[in-house]
């Protein structure tokens, strides 16, 4: 068992994850990990990642082979894990966990996908709203028996989304809440991830470089996880990865999410862009998303997490 680099230091389970799903991950050299807060491009990077590994354009169910393994309502771990074992190529897979949470081992590599919160936030409001009620309900059922959780699933959500926002930004503006059953709210969760950036296990993607300079940042992915691609092809690959392509393709991609939302994958891949909380957020609202990330985060991780690192700079160069 390779050792590890990264060892979990706080217990996390909430209405839909549970950290000890990991309990019997068993590592492999060369093991991917996609690892994001909620809403930031974890989809989109796992696309990346498939093209590049497959060096191919063609469309795949590229997240059935790569399972997001805190998750407890899609499968059961054992379903996941085989899933995971039986690969005899290159494997990768997802992570909501903070990376406090994470176990990484030696021979890992870590992608790390980050986004202005506010951009987070929309997107998460219409993920949300698209819910199917079975989705709600085997979340429901999943939680049923857990003494801590008690049968919770995702309250309803407001179509509003200035008052989604409201709610959001309750949940950021708290401490992190200790004990089982609370999600770690946005800085804190983006805090362990930026602990971490100098570790040569982790590179730091944002969702901005990736609409400015999609072939460009995704170079800098196929460097990092040591895959050598061709300028031709990856001009290629880089269109398949387009926010267009994968809409058109999403049906075909990622058939499962008919379950979990009203219109599926057409839901799920929404419009693909930042920005648009700029038209319902008022001055107030932005002093008051500006005033927590003044408070919790440091300038230059708050510059980063808003901007980008073509804008921002290189979150290794950037001081704490």
């Amino acid at each position: 068992m390779p050792q590890l680099v990264n060892t979990p230091m706080r217990e996390y389970r909430t209405v839909t994850m549970d950290a000890h799903r990991w309990d019997d991950f068993v590592p492999r050299d060369g093991d991917i990990i996609v690892a994001t807060y909620p809403k930031c491009g974890t989809t989109w990077t796992q696309r990346i990642v498939d093209l590049l590994l497959n060096q191919s354009p063609a469309p795949r169910q590229f997240t059935a082979a790569a399972p997001w393994l805190d998750a407890t309502f899609f499968a059961p771990v054992e379903a996941d894990l085989a899933t995971l074992e039986a690969q005899t190529q290159r494997r990768s897979m997802k992570s909501h966990l903070p990376l406090d949470s994470l176990p990484v081992y030696a021979g890992a590599k870590v992608i790390h996908v980050a986004r202005d919160g506010r951009d987070a936030c929309w997107s998460m409001h219409n993920h949300m709203l698209g819910f199917r009620p079975e989705l709600v309900a085997a979340i429901s059922a999943q939680n049923a028996g857990d003494a801590q959780l008690g049968g919770r699933a995702p309250g309803a959500t407001p179509e509003d989304p200035h008052a989604y926002f409201e709610r959001w930004m309750e949940d950021a503006e708290v401490p992190a809440p200790k004990g089982l059953g609370f999600e770690v709210p946005f800085c804190e969760f983006e805090r362990t991830y930026w602990a971490a950036r100098h570790e040569p296990w982790m590179l730091m993607v944002h969702y901005a470089d990736l609409k400015a300079d999609l072939e460009g940042e995704m170079g800098r992915i196929s460097e990092f996880l040591g895959i050598a691609t061709p300028p031709a092809l990856m001009s290629q690959l880089a269109h398949a990865a387009t926010f267009e392509t994968m809409k058109a393709q999403g049906e075909e991609m990622l058939p499962m999410l008919s379950f979990a939302f009203d219109r599926g994958a057409d839901r799920f891949l929404n419009k693909g862009v930042n920005g648009r909380w700029k038209d319902v957020l008022t001055a107030a609202d932005l002093e008051r998303y500006d005033a927590l990330i003044r408070r919790k985060l440091t300038p230059a991780h708050a510059a980063w997490i808003e901007r980008g690192r073509l804008a921002a700079g290189d979150p290794r160069k950037l001081p704490d």
